[in-house]
């Protein structure tokens, strides 16, 4: 083999080794290595080495879904009648050009809201919008949650091109589990989420049956009756603690901006009534 051939493999072999190096650290600002391990998997809580979710574009639209005749509309563009803050007072959240907005962080009136009314088991359909252009990134790009009871939190994410932890990706179950795909869209245009949402079923003060997700993003099939480890935190493990069988639907309001329009649930019966 003459010298520039050697020279040149070896620059493949140190290269390649110096790939594998850098894959075995977490990408910088992506995620963390100090968390509890997930229960029944090789991750810790939002593992920077989680592999990303593959990208699937969805398909181009922009048009609102009318709701079924017998969904329960929460938001219909034009008010906050079914909506209040954490005290129970009307929320401070601006509603024009037929969408509700986070506010600016520290504005008066901002803080997340819940619906008056409490649910189960649950089909939600909600749109959302990121503003364009951009600002921020990883976990700081227009983020938001979508709380049911509350507590178990579905991510809302500007997530186009915006790597972040994979279980803190748009359309993950917080803190659990990332998205099947990203089926997110450009900053500036219109999403969809579609929820199914079964509840845990408690029995004497214990967990008899686990919270079931089944979700679509953009039409596109992000979780398939995944089964929910507990409640949600930011780098703790999630654990169950006795609830009452509804409760409300709450949207985050965490300091980044965002938009949602035609919002409207529909309750169903859970697997162990029909």
């Amino acid at each position: 083999m003459s010298t520039c051939r050697l020279i040149a493999s070896l620059a493949v072999i140190v290269a390649a080794a110096l790939s594998a190096a850098t894959a075995a650290e977490p990408q910088k600002g992506l995620g963390y290595q100090d968390t509890p391990m997930l229960p029944g998997d090789k991750w810790h809580v939002h593992d920077g080495l989680r592999p990303q979710p593959r990208v699937v574009p969805p398909a181009p639209t922009d048009s609102p879904a009318a709701p079924p005749s017998d969904a329960i509309v929460l938001f219909d563009g034009k008010d906050l009648s079914k909506w209040q803050d954490s005290k129970g007072n009307p929320s401070g959240w601006k509603v024009e050009n037929g969408y509700m907005e986070v506010p600016p962080a520290k504005t008066p009136g901002g803080g997340e809201i819940a619906t008056k009314d409490s649910f189960g088991d649950a089909q939600l359909h909600i749109e959302w919008c990121a503003p364009n252009p951009p600002k921020g990134d990883s976990q700081g790009r227009s983020n938001s949650g979508i709380f049911f009871f509350g507590r178990y939190e579905i991510q809302v994410l500007d997530g186009y091109n915006n790597p972040t932890y994979a279980d803190g990706a748009v359309a993950s179950l917080y803190g659990q589990y990332p998205p099947l795909v990203n089926a997110g869209r450009k900053p500036g245009e219109w999403q969809t989420y579609d929820i199914v949402f079964i509840a845990p079923r408690f029995k004497d003060g214990k967990l008899e049956s686990p919270a079931y997700v089944t979700m679509f993003h953009n039409g596109i099939l992000v979780h398939n009756k995944t089964a929910l480890i507990g409640s949600t935190g930011h780098k703790t493990l999630g654990k169950y603690t006795p609830h009452d069988a509804k409760g409300p639907i709450k949207l985050q309001d965490h300091g980044t901006p965002m938009r949602f329009r035609n919002i409207w649930i529909r309750e169903v019966k859970g697997y162990d009534e029909q």
